[in-house]
C-alpha cells in the first residue's frame, strides 16, 4: 500500500492511526511540521482558544509536529501573564511577551490584534524555515494576512481557519457600509488570501456557501469541519449529584442554560420574550459568560421585572465546565437572523456532550435547525418566536422522559461525529494535502 493510499484509508473508523502514518511520512520527508497562529489560547477562557488547545493536543498525539504561537491572556482571564515558552504534551507553545491592553474596549481590541499580528510576523520570519505549513485562525480577524505575506516572501504553505467572517459581520451589523473603502479593501484582501491558501476550513455549510459566493474560485479548497467537545471530559451528571447545581440552588428548579458569549451575533431578544411568557412558571434562566450584549440583557431583565427568573454568572474555569454545563435541564443556542453564514456557535457541542436537550434559536434555513432535527436532540424556533420557545421549554418541564431521550440522542450524535479524535483526523487530512 502506498503512502497516499494509507492516508485516504486513515479517515475511516477502522483504519491505521495517524501517528503511524506520520512516521511513514517522516521517512518520505513529507511529515506535517505545523505552526498554529492564534491570539487566544489557554489560560484564556475564549472558546476558540480552548478548542485550538484540544485540537493541537490530539494532532500531537497522532504524530504531527505542532508549534503554537499565541498571545498573553486578555479574554476573561484570571491571570494577566502566562509562560512565554511552555510544552503541553508534544506541543510547543510560544507566547508573545506583550500583555493585552484594555480588553473591554472595541478599539483597544483592534489595537491588541494589530500588536499581536506584528509579533506573529516576527515569529514566522525567524521560524518558517523549520515549518512546512501554517494554520491561521481569524482571531484576530485579519490574521490570515500573515499567511499570505509568508507565502509571498518564503513560499510557506498556509491554511485559513475561519471562525468568523469579516468584514461581512461588521457590514451586517451596520458598523460599516458595503461600499466603505475599508470593507472593499478587506474583501479584496480576503480573496487574495483565500486564492493563495492551500486550504480553507469553515465551521458550517452556510459559511462555505457564503465564501463561495464571494470567491467562487476557491470552492474546491473549502472543508467544512465542525467544532467539537470531548465526551470523556464532559459527561452527563445528575443535578442532585452536581456540586455546581447545589451551590447555585438549581437542583429543584427547571433550569434553562445559556453558556458562553452573549455577543452581537447572538439573539437575546427571543430569549427575553420566552422568559416573559414564563415569568410565573417555575423556570430558572441561568446565563454564564460575557459579551457585548450581556449588560444589555441584564438591563432588560431588570426593566421587565424578570430579575427573580434570571441568574447571571461570569465565565467559568475550564475545569468547572463539566459541572456548569450539566447543572441545567435544557441548553440554549442562539444566532441572530442573517448571521447563520457568518458565525457558528461552539457552545452547541458542549451542550451535546452534557446530555441535555437543545433549544436552538435560528433562521428557518439554518444548518443548526437541520442538525438538531437529524440528531433528534431538541427543537429549533425561528428568531422572534419567543412563544414557541416558551412552549418547548414547558413541554420538557412536563415530560422529563422526553428531555432525557433528547439529551441522550444528542450525546450519541456528538460521539459519532464531533469528538476531538474525529475532528483531528479531518484537520490532519487538510494539512497533509497542504504540504503534498
Amino acid at each position: 500500500m502506498t503512502i497516499s493510499e494509507v492516508i485516504q484509508d486513515s479517515f475511516h473508523p477502522n483504519s491505521k492511526t495517524l501517528e503511524f502514518i506520520n512516521q511513514e511520512l517522516i521517512r518520505a520527508n513529507q511529515a506535517i511540521k505545523l505552526t498554529v497562529v492564534t491570539q487566544f489560547f489557554p489560560p484564556d477562557y475564549a472558546a476558540t482558544g480552548q478548542l485550538i488547545e484540544e485540537l493541537v493536543r490530539h494532532l500531537g498525539k497522532q504524530g504531527v509536529d505542532v508549534q503554537v504561537f499565541t498571545g498573553q491572556p486578555g479574554y476573561a482571564f484570571q491571570s494577566q501573564d502566562a509562560p512565554c515558552k511552555e510544552n503541553i504534551g508534544r506541543v510547543k507553545v510560544r507566547r508573545t511577551r506583550t500583555t493585552q491592553l484594555w480588553s473591554n474596549r472595541i478599539r483597544a481590541k483592534a489595537l491588541n490584534g494589530i500588536i499581536f499580528l506584528l509579533r506573529a510576523t516576527l515569529h514566522i520570519i525567524f521560524s518558517c524555515r523549520n515549518r512546512n505549513v501554517l494554520l491561521l485562525t481569524t482571531a484576530p480577524p485579519f490574521l490570515p494576512l500573515l499567511g499570505y505575506i509568508a507565502h509571498l516572501l518564503f513560499g510557506v504553505s498556509y491554511v485559513c481557519l475561519v471562525y468568523d467572517l469579516y468584514p461581512d459581520i461588521a457590514i451586517d451589523l451596520g458598523v460599516i457600509s458595503q461600499s466603505h473603502w475599508i470593507a472593499r479593501l478587506w474583501q479584496g484582501l480576503n480573496r487574495r488570501i483565500w486564492r493563495k491558501s492551500k486550504g480553507i476550513v469553515v465551521l458550517s455549510p452556510a459559511m462555505k456557501e457564503r465564501i463561495i459566493k464571494i470567491c467562487p474560485q476557491v470552492a474546491h479548497k473549502i472543508s467544512v469541519i465542525h467544532s467539537w467537545a470531548d465526551p470523556k471530559k464532559i459527561v452527563p451528571i445528575s443535578k442532585h449529584k452536581n456540586w455546581f447545581a447545589r451551590e447555585h440552588n438549581l437542583i429543584d428548579k427547571f433550569t434553562v442554560l445559556y453558556s458562553g458569549n452573549m455577543g452581537r451575533c447572538h439573539d437575546i431578544d427571543t430569549i427575553l420574550e420566552a422568559a416573559t411568557y414564563l415569568k410565573d412558571e417555575p423556570i430558572q434562566f441561568l446565563c454564564i459568560g460575557g459579551g457585548a450584549k450581556r449588560k444589555q440583557l441584564i438591563q432588560k431583565v431588570n426593566l421587565l421585572g424578570l430579575d427573580k427568573n434570571f441568574l447571571f454568572l461570569p465565565y467559568q474555569d475550564k475545569d468547572v465546565l463539566p459541572y456548569s454545563l450539566t447543572a441545567c435541564d435544557v441548553s440554549l443556542v442562539s444566532v441572530d437572523a442573517g448571521m447563520e453564514s457568518l458565525v457558528a456557535p461552539s457552545k452547541l457541542y458542549g451542550a451535546l456532550a452534557a446530555g441535555r436537550p437543545l433549544a436552538v434559536i435560528c433562521p428557518h434555513h439554518s444548518y443548526l435547525k437541520q442538525l438538531v432535527a437529524t440528531a433528534k436532540c431538541g427543537d429549533s424556533v425561528e428568531n422572534g418566536d419567543g412563544y414557541g420557545l416558551a412552549q418547548f421549554i414547558l413541554s420538557l418541564n412536563s415530560d422529563r422522559q422526553l428531555a432525557e431521550r433528547m439529551g441522550k440522542a444528542g450525546r450519541e450524535y456528538l460521539q459519532s461525529n464531533f469528538t476531538p479524535q474525529v475532528i483531528a483526523k479531518q484537520y490532519a487530512q487538510v494539512l497533509q494535502q497542504a504540504i503534498s
